[in-house]
């Protein structure tokens, strides 16, 4: 695509924005970045950019008044397509891609692109540790870490580009289309976002709508995804009728004993088949058992996922504070299952009902502790179900946890929803989590 002095126009200056720019820039386009937001940091950033030949247009002036000069329009993953800074261009019948239909123009890269509601973090860093053990040139990014245009824009050739994809993003792709599509789970979530379920599903099932048969798609069994043109493989930590299943700790392809978890510092079942999706991209690429798991042997998940924070006289303290939905709750319960655990729960209300896991709190959970501000409306759900106390902060809740669980057990943090009632993500509340068990928890 020659983009060589056609005008384009970029919505959000984030870090997606601020990347496809800086392609757009380096395409020879003449690029015009808006964004409706107004604050310090934003015109810090837009003096900046205009030294790059950027021009950016913030707060009042972040609507487009002339959008029919345009002839493309680049829209960040956090701007919807119903958002007024959108409105002009739709209405201009300018055409709309996201970044990464962007960057994937400029892409001479093997893509592997991985979606759906929990654990895309952990997989593509796990796909990316095991390529690139294995001898491959890799780059990781796309929603988390960096942008997917910022990997095309630098001066360096990879046989293989990992990108963990939101569905935000998929909702403006034409011609994106990975050679390897992972399919990670799915659950209800971003209902703020999308009218109702099928359509959040619909979004995210578009990372398969260009592939062919030459190209793969690797999906959790249990979603029971059908009518796709790819090669398809399966995985399961819950039903060994599955490409690959788990025997004990032990991962399976067919009755092939591949890779032993426990060898791994992934705990839980939601790692399980996070490690075998990893493991199905290895496989196609025809990487053997040991070459495997010697990529891996010394890949820490990242913080905030089933962590351990703290191990005292048989009590764990587990962080999970990127639970942001019941899926991912679930997941964690069911991988202490054989525990004492007591769940500390609760933060924004997102009219999201939490009676949808009711029956796995029931049969896993000994008492919970609700904080937030949807406390109430799950102690209303969860109380026939289960002890349930109600706490007003995080160091309340830790504290209380701690005289419910007794003398072994598990602690565990998983909200089950976003943390924007008291904090500004999951990664502030789980470290607010982690400073409130170093300061309750009994030492050794």
């Amino acid at each position: 695509m020659n983009y060589k002095d056609k005008r384009l126009a970029v919505l959000g200056c984030g870090k997606s924005g601020i990347a496809a720019s800086r392609l757009a820039i380096d395409k020879g386009a003449d690029v015009n970045l808006f964004d409706t937001g107004f604050s310090d940091d934003l015109v810090s950033k837009a003096d900046a950019l205009s030294e790059e030949g950027i021009k950016v247009y913030i707060g009042d002036e972040g609507i487009c008044q002339d959008p029919a000069t345009y002839e493309l329009v680049v829209i960040s993953p956090g701007i919807s397509l119903d958002w007024e800074i959108v409105k002009p261009f739709r209405e201009a019948g300018i055409t709309i891609i996201s970044e990464i239909e962007f960057a994937y123009a400029f892409c001479e890269s093997e893509i592997v692109g991985v979606t759906g509601t929990n654990g895309k973090t952990t997989t593509v860093e796990l796909i990316g540790k095991i390529l690139e053990g294995c001898g491959r040139t890799v780059a990781v990014g796309g929603n988390h870490g960096r942008p997917f245009a910022d990997i095309i824009s630098e001066d360096k050739e990879y046989s293989t580009i990992v990108l963990e994809i939101s569905s935000f993003q998929l909702e403006a792709i034409n011609q994106f289309c990975p050679h390897i599509a992972v399919w990670t789970n799915f659950a209800s979530d971003h209902l703020d976002r999308y009218p109702s379920i099928e359509e959040y599903k619909n979004a995210k099932m578009q990372i398969f709508v260009n592939q062919s048969n030459e190209d793969w798609a690797i999906v959790n069994g249990h979603d029971r995804i059908e009518g796709l043109k790819a090669k398809t493989v399966t995985f399961s930590a819950y039903d060994e009728l599955n490409d690959y299943w788990l025997n004990g700790t032990k991962i399976k392809n067919l009755d092939r004993e591949l890779i032993d978890q426990s060898l791994t510092k992934l705990r839980g079942l939601h790692n399980a088949e996070n490690l075998m999706a990893a493991i199905a991209v290895a496989r196609i690429h025809g990487y053997e058992s040991n070459e495997i798991l010697d990529s891996i042997l010394d890949y820490i998940p990242p913080s905030h996922r089933c962590e351990l924070v703290w191990e005292s006289n048989g009590v764990q303290f587990i962080n999970d504070s990127k639970a942001t939905n019941l899926h991912a709750v679930a997941s964690a319960l069911n991988s202490f299952k054989d525990e004492k655990i007591i769940l500390i729960a609760g933060g924004k209300n997102k009219g999201i009902s939490y009676s949808e896991i009711k029956k796995t709190v029931k049969r896993n959970v000994s008492s919970v502790v609700l904080f937030g501000e949807n406390k109430f409306q799950v102690e209303e759900e969860w109380k026939s179900e289960t002890d349930c106390h109600l706490s007003n902060d995080i160091d309340e809740a830790v504290e209380l946890a701690l005289k419910l669980v007794g003398n072994s057990g598990v602690v565990l943090f998983s909200p089950g929803t976003s943390s924007f009632d008291m904090f500004n993500g999951y990664e502030e509340r789980g470290n607010a989590f982690k400073d409130s068990v170093m300061k309750y928890s009994p030492k050794k």
